[in-house]
């Protein structure tokens, strides 16, 4: 080979989008099966306690409860109590609990109500479920930081 034809095979460097990628992928990853693993789980809970057409979707309303509280004090854990692995947010928080909370279905039941004539309690619902998720929230962050020692920096 010679010194033209050796410069024309030189291996250029990866360009910057694929070196993102590879950065990205192992989130984009663990995104995905914290999302299944908490669908799966919102999916059983829908299973195991039905919501009759009509009626308050009980169901949906302690989902998202729930995984709003969960969301507090898993937000106070990894920022004020330990150091976290740089995919633990995103596989539990935005994977696990963005899969298991579910405000797409909320909506979703708001309009069955209101389309069954229930519109009274889509209302009640609207509300209850923004309120109470915001509580839960705020109170189990709040109790989260009170009751879990700091880390030291």
């Amino acid at each position: 080979m010679t010194a033209p034809e050796a410069e024309s095979v030189r291996v250029r460097p990866a360009s910057p989008r694929r070196s993102e990628w590879r950065t990205q992928a192992p989130v984009v990853a663990v995104v995905a099966v914290g999302g299944a693993l908490g669908a799966t789980a919102r999916y059983a809970l829908t299973l195991a306690w039905p919501t009759p057409v009509g009626h308050f979707p009980w169901a949906t309303f302690w989902t998202n409860v729930v995984g709003c509280a969960v969301i507090g004090v898993f937000m106070v854990l990894i920022t004020d109590v330990w150091a976290a692995h740089r995919l633990v947010r995103p596989f539990f928080g935005t994977g696990v609990l963005g899969g298991f909370t579910t405000f797409s279905t909320y909506a979703v039941d708001i309009r069955r109500l209101v389309g069954a004539g229930q519109a009274r309690t889509g209302l009640v619902y609207l509300a209850a479920t923004l309120l109470a998720a915001l509580a839960a929230v705020w109170l189990a962050s709040a109790a989260a930081r009170l009751a879990l020692p700091r880390r030291r920096r």
